[in-house]
């Protein structure tokens, strides 16, 4: 079986905003749009950002490996390159890190690079990468 995109719709309170940072920051292409709502190609998944004017982030935290992680988030496990190349490109833009790229359970099963931002309307992303896609689901 060959792992199929995933479809996410979320709420943002700016289209405009929702534009410039998937479609510049994050170098998503655009595909079908309305007055409410815009997709998105998030690295062959496809994101739906739907209008949302009273959408708040949520700011509930839970620790995970010294770090206190955003909960919800949403993301893409990347190659190593690619998880690279988004951290400089996100570094560039002046998006500020939740949590920066760092490696996470160095050494351990599931070791891999992580970091962490809110999009314009809060929502949390976190991407990582793994130097082993057989470490995705390690837990020995």
């Amino acid at each position: 079986m060959s792992l199929r995109p995933f479809h996410l719709a979320f709420p943002v309170h700016d289209l405009a905003a929702a534009r410039a940072f998937y479609g510049g920051v994050l170098g998503c292409r655009e595909g079908r749009s309305a007055a409410e709502w815009v997709d998105f190609d998030l690295f062959g998944h496809q994101i739906v950002a739907h209008l949302d004017s009273g959408a708040r982030a949520t700011e509930h935290h839970n620790p995970v490996d010294g770090h206190d992680v955003p909960v919800p988030h949403f993301g893409v496990v990347l190659t190593m390159a690619e998880w690279h190349a988004l951290a400089e490109r996100v570094k560039a833009a002046g998006v500020p890190f939740g949590i920066a790229p760092h490696i996470r359970f160095q050494g351990q099963p599931g070791e891999q690079a992580t970091m962490f931002f809110r999009d314009p309307s809060g929502n949390a992303l976190e991407f990582k990468a793994f130097a082993d896609d057989a470490m995705i689901f390690a837990t020995d």
